[in-house]
């Protein structure tokens, strides 16, 4: 694996192509029709091709995690050490906010701005925590079956989950802090993160504990010992 630094640059440079992706797409497919259904539409196709690219190239340096309750989960199970904790979950939170300026900066928008569109209530929350257990059990199951088609299980997992999830498919606290910050058709108000972010971690969590049971190896019979000479039956 890369050294941290490296690692570090991956998660940040990652989660901001990524909310670049979604802010900027958002502002897109907002100017491009009046259509809710059809803006979200321009919305969700690029966030799914830009995660299958993101993870893609960058996966193999950082695993591509690009999300703090990734990190929380890959540290419960001992799949990444305690010190890179706490950077990668910075990283991924600030590339985030990088992120959103810069999908400003291309589309001549004030900088700054604080998202007013509500996000609240038991229907989005239950949405988050639904969107980020089908995503943690996405990326496990990947990981125990088929490792290398994890980019386009994660980038087809999130463009179904904007459509059949309330939410629309948040499922990343970094992500969410970042929406917080721009008042287009992505946004979230900031008083609203705390119930996402709970739900999220709440969601990965109950996620990591039915993987480990679901995915788990099933332990090899021990062979019989066969006297030399003898048969096989």
């Amino acid at each position: 694996m890369a050294d941290l630094s490296r690692r570090l640059a991956a998660e940040a440079l990652g989660t901001a192509m990524l909310v670049a992706t979604v802010v900027g797409s958002g502002i897109m497919a907002d100017r491009l029709s009046d259509d809710v259904a059809v803006s979200l539409l321009g919305n969700t196709i690029p966030t799914g091709a830009i995660l299958f690219v993101l993870i893609t190239i960058l996966g193999p340096i950082s695993g591509a995690h690009f999300n703090p309750v990734v990190t929380m989960v890959f540290a419960l199970r001992k799949e990444l050490e305690t010190s890179a904790i706490l950077p990668y979950v910075l990283a991924q939170i600030l590339g985030g906010i990088v992120g959103t300026l810069i999908a400003h900066a291309m589309f001549d928008l004030s900088m700054l701005q604080i998202s007013e569109t509500v996000r609240t209530g038991s229907a989005q929350w239950s949405a988050e925590a639904v969107a980020t257990f089908g995503l943690l059990l996405t990326i496990l199951g990947g990981l125990r079956f088929k490792t290398e088609a994890i980019p386009m299980l994660v980038g087809l997992y999130i463009t179904a989950a904007y459509w059949f999830t309330a939410s629309t498919s948040f499922a990343n606290p970094a992500v969410a802090i970042a929406r917080s910050l721009t008042n287009t058709f992505a946004g979230i108000r900031p008083i609203d993160l705390t119930g996402f972010i709970l739900a999220q971690m709440a969601g990965a969590l109950i996620a990591a504990a039915f993987a480990a049971w679901l995915f788990a190896e099933s332990r090899n019979e021990i062979p019989p010992i066969i006297p030399e000479g003898t048969e096989r039956p």
